[in-house]
């Protein structure tokens, strides 16, 4: 596997120089300073291929090119981000960047409750709970209609949550929800929230689905004639929140997707940790199903606890079977004599790196641990391969 690290750019406070000592080879990042649906122009995108270059590394997978909201629901001026999508793909391409990933989740990316979650050993992980999320949008965001999703015993548990919590809990958990998206500084704001799910208050699983093969219907095949790969993130979590639709998040729908848009070019960010959140779905049947069609690599591990709850673990440690996952992929890139690029997702926060404003789950010490496991098991299992 080709052993990467995800970079937020020239903001983030892990530098270059940081990440090259400590074995990186391979930049995972993105433009985040390009308003979403603006066009990457060649001359931004080289711009950040050069300044990897002089640290040492290499820029060949994108984390993410985002898809604007309109292209999602399919309304507005959604041609147009789509031919700006496309004007973008071509420019990346040109620039010899490989794997361009998005992910297909409206409004929200990746969410949590507690960003800082305290083990045994004083380390901090990232955690989901259902009955914390339930409180947040009953009786802080206080969305329309939201009892409808819920049943009694979970209204009342929720409230019984609120009565136990003091307000710097609540604002805490109000934050963390609300972060907005990784590689911005800016949250989401309540009003901003309740407008953008009024947006996509009639589109459901099924329309949302429609809407992304329309736009892969139009993304793919230029993605294919430029030596492009598109890698679709699982949604995270892998279930609906806030009512809004999702269509990334199980076998089936991921075998939709790829089936549907039927062009290699058309791939999947194969997230061991997004997918293992979800207890139904089989990994190594998906990766086994798809492998083909995998571009990219998030290799993270979760354990799940009793109802619903589920934290970031070990990476070689959790309800994902991490040994036998690495050992189908090891067997995949033999076969087929390439090298997918991996990275370690998400990462514990070790005590002496608790006072650093790093992005939730984006430590060092912590991911680097991640990706020492992940080497190891690599080199581990490779005398297994035939």
């Amino acid at each position: 596997m080709t052993q990467t690290m995800r970079w937020y750019g020239p903001h983030d406070i892990i530098s270059l120089k940081e990440l090259k000592q400590a074995g990186i080879t391979g930049i995972v990042t993105a433009l985040h300073q390009i308003p979403v649906g603006d066009i990457w122009e060649k001359k931004d995108i080289m711009e950040r291929v050069d300044m990897i270059r002089k640290a040492g590394m290499d820029w060949k997978v994108i984390e993410s090119l985002p898809v604007h909201e309109d292209i999602k629901r399919r309304n507005g001026n959604y041609e147009e981000y789509i031919e700006n999508y496309k004007i973008s793909l071509r420019n990346v391409a040109d620039c010899g960047l490989e794997v361009v990933t998005y992910n297909f989740m409206p409004i929200l990316d990746w969410l949590r409750t507690d960003h800082h979650h305290e083990l045994e050993d004083g380390s901090s992980v990232l955690r989901y709970d259902p009955l914390k999320f339930a409180f947040f949008d009953l009786f802080l965001l206080k969305r329309e209609h939201a009892e409808n999703d819920y049943a009694p015993e979970t209204i009342s548990a929720a409230v019984e949550l609120g009565n136990s919590m003091s307000q710097e809990d609540k604002d805490r958990l109000f934050r963390n929800i609300l972060l907005g998206l990784p590689g911005s500084d800016e949250n989401f704001t309540p009003q901003i929230i309740k407008e953008q799910l009024a947006a996509y208050a009639n589109i459901s699983d099924e329309q949302l689905r429609e809407n992304m093969i329309h736009f892969l219907s139009e993304v793919a095949p230029v993605a294919e004639e430029v030596g492009l790969k598109l890698a679709v993130h699982p949604d995270d979590p892998p279930f609906s929140v806030l009512g809004l639709p999702r269509v990334v998040s199980s076998g089936e729908d991921i075998e939709r997707i790829l089936k549907e848009v039927d062009i290699p070019a058309n791939g999947l960010c194969f997230c061991t940790g997004s997918l293992g959140a979800r207890p139904a779905n089989d990994l190594l049947k998906i990766f086994n199903d798809h492998k083909d069609r995998v571009h990219f690599l998030h290799l993270r591990n979760v354990s799940r606890e009793a109802s619903g709850v589920f934290h970031e673990s070990p990476h070689l440690d959790g309800d994902v079977p991490m040994n036998q996952i690495v050992k189908s992929i090891l067997q995949h890139m033999n076969d087929k004599k390439i090298s997918l690029p991996m990275r370690p997702d998400h990462g514990y926060l070790h005590s002496a790196e608790a006072h650093k404003n790093y992005y939730p789950g984006y430590s060092l010490i912590g991911r680097l641990k991640g990706l020492a496991e992940l080497r190891g098991l690599e080199l581990g299992l490779q005398e297994t391969i035939n």
